[in-house]
Parts: C-alpha cells; structure tokens; sequence
C-alpha cells in the first residue's frame, strides 16, 4: 500500500495540529503518549494552539520528549500528574507546579476502564495504518491501549516512522477522531558509558542468573551492565516493562531465544521499547516482540508463571532492615513506584525466582552511602522489607531473604562501601540491630574468588571465601559435628561454640588470614566444611586448620579444600602450611600427603607438628 494512500481513505479524519488541538474541550483531563512514543508535534501544539485551554490535567509516564506545559506561566491552562517522574518534569514538582499519584504500574490501566482516573483525551502517535485500518501503538502500548479504550476523544500523531509492532498493540483507526500526519524520527535514548562500579554490579548480578532464566531490566546504566554481563549464559527469556538495544544484542548474540521459557515461550515480552533508531527498525514486524498493557506484563500473578523470573530493579537507598526506597531523595519527590513492585512480588512467587534490588554503594560522588541505617524523614518506602530477597552493589550480593535484622543489618553492611562500613556498624549497634561487639569487616569480601567445583562422585559444590555473615551458619556446621570429629579439628572436647569465636574465625585481613568455606547449594548457604589459615611472618608459613561435616567425609572435600587454600596462599607468596593433626586422624594426614607439597611430619605427644612446604620451581620450567 503507498504510504500516503492512507490519507484518502482516512481523509475525515486527516487534519492539522491546530485543528486537532482546538477540539480539545477545556476542564478535562489528557493524556499523552509514552517513552519514545510521545507525540511530540501534538504536545508543542497544546502550547502553540491551545490558547482557548483552562485547567487541563496532564497524564502520563514517564516521556522522552519535551513537556512544555509544566513551564511558569502556564498553571491557568494545565497541571501536570505524573504517574512516573521524569527528569522533563521534576522540577514542576518539587516546585508545586506539578502532582505525583504514587501507584502500581500493573494498576493504571483498571484505573483508566473504571473511570476512577478518568482519561478524556488521549494524544498518542501511531504507524499509518493497514489495508484493514489497523494502526499499530509502535514502541509503547503499556498504559495506552487501556487509555485510548477509555477516552472520549482520541487525537494521533501518524508516523511512517513508528515500527508496527506485535501482540497486543493494534487498535482500529475507528477509534481515532483526529489524524495528524508527521514523518519525524521516534525520540532515542542514548546509553550512558559504563563504568567500573556499573561493571562490577552487573557481575554480581549476572552470577544471580541460572541458564533458561527469564529477565526483567529496566532504564539505565546498571541494567545495561548486567546485560552486557549475560553473555555467556544460555537460553535466556524475556517478560518485562521495558526493554532497550542491550536485550536486542542478546538476542542476536543467540543468549536470550527463550526457549526454555514457562508463559509464552520464544517471546520477548514487553509493554514499551525505549533505545536507538536501530532497536526501533529491529521490533518493526519482528514477531518475537510481543507487546502487552502493563496490566499484563505487570501482574504479579502473570509474572510468577514465568520459571525462574529474575527481576532486576533499582533504588536510591536501602536501610540496614532491608527497606527500599526508590522514588524519594533527602524527602523530595524523584521518579515512582513504577513496576518495582510489581515485578519483586512476581519474581519472588516464581519457582526458582530471584528479586534483586541492584545500586551503586555510594551517591554523589562517594560522599553519601545509599546503604543508611535509618531512613531520614520524608524518605518513601517503594518496596517494603518483606518484600526484598537480594540488594546488590559493587561490592557484592546480600540475600536478605529469611533473615531476621541482624542477620540482613551484617549482610548489608558488608556490600557497603568501606569508607562507610564502621559508621553502619555503628547505627547498627545504636539501634541494637547486632551485638555490642560485633566487628565489622576488615577488608571488602573477595567475591571474584567464588567459584564452582566438582567432587569425583560429581556433587556440583561451591567453593569461596568466608563472609561476615557466615557465623552462624558456620555455628551450626560445628554443631553438626560428631563428638569424634570435634575431638579431632580442636584436639579436645569442646561443649559450646559462642558468637565471639565465630565473630573471631570470620574476622579476617585477607593478606594474614584467609578462610574458605565449601557449600552444597548454589546459595551458598549450606556450608559443610571451612579451612583457615593464619601467616606467620617470621617463617613465611601459614598455620592451617580444616573442619569437614561428617557425612562430607571421604568425598574429596578436604582435597577440595586443600587445593583451594594453596592456591591462594601460592598466589599471596607464601612457601607453604604449618598444622597440628592429631595421629589418629587419617584422613586428615592423607589430605596432606596426596597435595602435592613436600611435607615433613613430627611426632609431638600423640599429634604430628606438619610443615608442607611448596615445591620450588627449576628455572627451566
């Protein structure tokens, strides 16, 4: 069909922006387009045509474009609501010139069918439309189709620009009053460059994701990391609000195909597309872009059949209980609840499921941490600490879930950043969070040490560094103990394990003593054996003890663990490992004698004094 064939056939509809506009009645509420597909031309004609306006509301989310109306001057003619709080209209807000109505993503759309927000007009943009006179809402149905369904009088930008798009997408061009043709590119979001703190959240968070995982990403520089991260994984999905040119990558890296996905497989689900010209041509009759109202892609409920959902949201700040806030700064309005939410509460219903909250550690420029003990007042809660399983910075991962206070107070103090680490403790121990001599960390955890490994009977095991917050689960590892066993790691009966020797074992500098523990679940919240060593500098050797659970015996976890610690002791410059064993433990003496070091042993009074020293490289090799 030519493309201006379109203009005949719809030629009672076809008008001027200044007659669309002038249609407009006055005392009602409009709202306008989303993301990339703000009509841009309508909403610089209410200003330039719309003189005959007087107390006009203004809906919408957040908007890519220009938002003349919230400027000084006009209040008599328009007052803006924002579902969502973009940069285009914060200013209005925090100066009064301009609402906030804080609401659920997923509950917009019945606001609209109900009339308990009661939309009017719409201004949207739209593709030309088809030999059917179907015209496609493009880059953004999310609130939209719900909106135009609920108007009364609905005005659209036509644009040959605006990719026609799949799914839930198209409404008839009967439901259109007024056609403005436009050929103006669609608004681009342009990528921020990432930096280091981006990179390493993406890490962490990549390290969340299991293969045949379905994601939900929003705007920014830190879902762009974790994308970019994902590279290596397989058979990814996609069921989200949004999505921008870094799911487009995946795709066509062949990392998200979504085959393995449990609602609407081979589907990459969304309710708008934000990003570049080229993420624009690419979602045009692509029929593996499906487009859904966010009353669908938002449900909770809908999101939780998707298996293994991992939902990746941002925040300002996060309190030592684990409380969220995300659409207020220092009291002051900043963007909304959007599909926060929404997609916490969906992915955490999900089976194999993963929340995640992810945040630099710092803000304005390092001389505020967003991990505060309380939140100061006029501060919002978006998600509330029921609600939150994982918050993540740069400096690692906090699984807050099933924790109780102190438990998530440690965990978060330990993925703050250090500057900040004693005066979190600090608060901590003020509101009687931890115990009164909890130590906090003395260096940041070594995440990049984690690590998978393999038994010879081939459990999957994780192997990694001892945490802070290990203690009681470290606790209850020595507690599981047979007495014999007992006997043997602490060469004597020993009735008790306190939080002050379980405080001192995890207290660790990382140069002069090092723990690492082997865990059965992917989690790493099983532990069922530790190693630790302390340096001597006088001799260059470590001291190093062992403890394995019982039923872990024979199984290859001492060598495991053996091999780990040399590994790292090789790399710090050390020449090798002291220990005290008693003569009846075997099994121990074994896992010395089958590592690889040149080992000499004493007798001592029913203990062999070990010194395993490293074998020294010829300089030909």
């Amino acid at each position: 069909m030519d493309r201006r064939e379109w203009q005949v056939r719809f030629a009672d509809k076809v008008t001027t922006v200044e007659r669309a506009i002038r249609a407009i009645p006055r005392g009602r509420r409009i709202l306008i387009g989303s993301g990339a597909a703000e009509p841009v031309t309508l909403v610089e004609g209410l200003i330039k045509h719309g003189q005959h306006l007087a107390d006009n509301e203004i809906v919408h989310l957040l908007t890519l474009g220009p938002a003349p109306y919230v400027a000084p001057g006009l209040e008599g003619r328009f007052r803006h609501t924002a579902f969502f709080i973009g940069p285009n209209v914060r200013s209005a807000v925090h100066d009064g010139r301009a609402d906030f109505m804080p609401v659920f993503l997923s509950d917009i759309p019945e606001l609209f069918r109900t009339r308990r927000v009661r939309i009017d007009v719409a201004l949207i943009q739209v593709s030309p439309p088809d030999l059917h006179g179907y015209v496609s809402l493009g880059v953004a149905v999310d609130v939209i189709q719900a909106a135009v369904a609920a108007a009364d009088l609905v005005i659209a930008e036509v644009n040959p620009n605006m990719p026609r798009t799949h799914g839930d997408s198209f409404i008839h061009a009967s439901r259109i009053s007024h056609m403005v043709h436009v050929e103006t590119p669609l608004l681009a979001l342009t990528p921020e460059p990432l930096d280091d703190v981006d990179r390493a959240i993406g890490e962490h968070v990549a390290h969340l994701v299991p293969d045949g995982a379905t994601l939900q990403t929003g705007i920014g520089k830190i879902p762009d990391a974790v994308l970019a991260a994902l590279s290596n994984k397989r058979d990814l999905g996609v069921h989200s609000e949004m999505f921008s040119d870094g799911v487009m990558k995946l795709v066509e890296a062949g990392v998200i195909n979504g085959r393995r996905k449990t609602l609407l497989p081979g589907k990459l689900v969304t309710s708008f597309v934000m990003g570049s010209k080229a993420l624009y041509d690419w979602v045009d009759e692509n029929p593996a872009v499906e487009m859904r109202p966010s009353s669908f892609t938002n449900d909770p409920f809908t999101i939780a059949r998707n298996d293994r959902m991992i939902a990746i949201n941002s925040a300002l700040a996060v309190d030592l209980t684990g409380q969220v806030a995300a659409d207020t700064v220092r009291g002051r309005f900043f963007s909304g609840i959007g599909g926060q939410v929404d997609f916490i509460r969906g992915a955490a219903r999900s089976r194999g499921g993963k929340p995640i909250i992810a945040m630099p550690s710092t803000a304005k420029d390092g001389t505020i941490s967003r991990i505060t003990p309380a939140f100061e007042a006029g501060t919002g809660v978006v998600t509330s600490r029921g609600d939150v399983h994982y918050v993540v910075t740069e400096y690692g991962a906090a699984d807050l879930w099933g924790r109780n206070v102190r438990q998530r107070a440690l965990a978060l103090i330990e993925i703050a950043h250090p500057d900040f680490r004693a005066e979190l403790l600090a608060g901590a121990k003020e509101r009687r969070y931890v115990f009164q001599d909890q130590i906090a960390p003395r260096q940041p955890h070594p995440w990049e040490e984690e690590r998978a490994a393999q038994l010879p009977a081939g459990e999957h095991m994780i192997v990694r560094p001892v945490r802070m917050t290990d203690e009681e689960l470290l606790q209850d590892l020595f507690y599981r103990l047979s007495n014999e066993s007992t006997y043997k790691r602490f060469m004597g009966h020993k009735k008790a394990h306190p939080h002050q020797e379980m405080a001192e074992l995890v207290n660790l500098d990382a140069e002069d003593s090092v723990g690492v523990v082997v865990c059965s679940d992917d989690e790493g919240r099983q532990i069922v054996a530790m190693a630790r060593y302390d340096v001597d500098p006088a001799t260059n050797l470590a001291d190093i003890a062992f403890v394995v659970q019982d039923e872990w015996h024979g199984r290859g976890v001492g060598t495991l663990l053996m091999r780990s610690m040399a590994e790292i002791a090789r790399a710090r410059g050390l020449d090798g490992f002291t220990a005290d064993v008693l003569a009846s433990n075997k099994s121990m003496m074994m896992v010395f004698h089958r590592s690889g070091l040149k080992v000499n042993a004493d007798l001592e009074g029913g203990a062999y004094h070990l010194v395993a020293r490293f074998p020294t490289l010829n300089p030909s090799e």
